[in-house]
């Protein structure tokens, strides 16, 4: 039944549709001269972030404070045993941007909570 209505026209979109308002080549040299980047729309790459070292007395709140001083944490976890639910001694903070990962790898790896030295760096997939 379609083929007898007959072919429909195309719809007519612009670039600004698209693509969104671009500045002109005037507004971009001006912010350029300014020093302002402008906002890109781009979304913060979030790091998942390897802790050692833990106490068992931590818990994930505490560990949130912690990493929370260096920006957003996205998630915190702490691996417990199964069979007693005492902490394993390390567990896992996922940043929402890679940089503030980066100053929290700078500023608490080495460091003491609790009265333990953490282990802080970048959780890589372990091979299974």
């Amino acid at each position: 039944m379609r083929r007898e209505q007959g072919p429909s026209a195309p719809e007519i979109v612009s670039a600004e549709d698209i693509v969104g308002r671009l500045p002109s080549i005037d507004e971009a040299m001006r912010n350029i001269e300014k020093g302002n980047s402008g906002n890109r729309g781009v979304a913060s790459i979030p790091c998942r972030l390897f802790v050692g070292g833990l106490g068992s007395s931590i818990n994930e709140a505490e560990l949130r404070e912690a990493f929370g001083a260096f920006g957003v944490i996205a998630d915190a976890v702490i691996l417990k045993d199964r069979g007693t639910g005492q902490s394993r001694g390390f567990g896992f903070v996922t940043m929402e941007n890679r940089k503030d990962a980066a100053k929290a790898i700078d500023g608490l790896n080495g460091a003491e909570l609790n009265g333990r030295r953490l282990v802080v760096n970048v959780a890589t997939d372990r091979p299974r």
